[in-house]
């Protein structure tokens, strides 16, 4: 190893790091400090015959405070909605393992898994019946719920065909219709989902909750939580 005897040529490195600061890096950005540079030249060289308008220089500081403000209030929208996006990231991932309400009546299940749906309708309806289909289209089970009223009604299907027997694992939809006001209607069916994973990044920068079947759904499309898996 070599030993430096001499120190002098370091105490010249020292002293000019002392000396001399790495620049600023200019952003092309006029700040308040240039502002006022300039309007302390501008007065400083203005025609004392025709000296500058006091109105002009109120405007011009005025303009150039409406930007700077602009300017400011942009980085602080741009903090809050960083600081959201976090807020969401955290709370889809607490979500991971339970099961959520979608506006999907497509869903996946295990043999023999039960699943939980939910009939919506703005108005009352009468000889009302939930049919579940496998993904050909053939009707499995029929389940009969007679009459409604409006709003939400939650129902379960056990998982068994209508022989009793378990259905297979696979993709399955509930597809239910009833009488509305005299006619033959389509009521809609939402289902519970299992989540699965969560993807933060999804597409146009929204929070994908990844559901059982294989489906994806945006955070922000979730109607309801529920407090335990499906």
């Amino acid at each position: 190893m070599t030993t430096v005897s001499d120190t002098s040529v370091l105490d010249g490195i020292r002293w000019q790091k002392e000396e001399y600061k790495v620049a600023e890096q200019d952003n092309g950005m006029l700040t308040q400090a240039d502002f006022f540079a300039l309007l302390t030249q501008e007065l400083a060289n203005q025609d004392p015959t025709k000296p500058v308008d006091n109105n002009e220089m109120i405007s011009q500081m005025t303009a150039f405070s409406t930007t700077d403000g602009v300017q400011k209030l942009n980085d602080s929208f741009d903090g809050f909605a960083s600081s959201m996006t976090s807020s969401q990231a955290l709370q889809a991932s607490s979500l991971v393992g339970r099961s959520v309400l979608v506006e999907d009546n497509v869903f996946g299940m295990a043999e023999g898994e039960a699943v939980k749906g939910k009939l919506v309708s703005d108005q009352a309806a009468s000889n009302v019946n939930i049919y579940v289909e496998n993904i050909a289209g053939e009707v499995i089970q029929t389940v009969p719920v007679g009459n409604t009223q409006a709003g939400g009604h939650s129902f379960t299907w056990n998982g068994l065909k209508s022989d009793g027997e378990p259905a297979d694992a696979g993709a399955y939809r509930f597809r239910i219709v009833g009488l509305v006001e005299g006619k033959a209607s389509e009521l809609e069916a939402q289902t519970y989902r299992k989540v699965d994973s969560v993807t933060l990044a999804g597409t146009g920068g929204n929070i994908m909750l990844n559901l059982n079947g294989g489906s994806a759904m945006a955070l922000t499309d979730i109607v309801e939580v529920s407090e335990g898996g499906s």
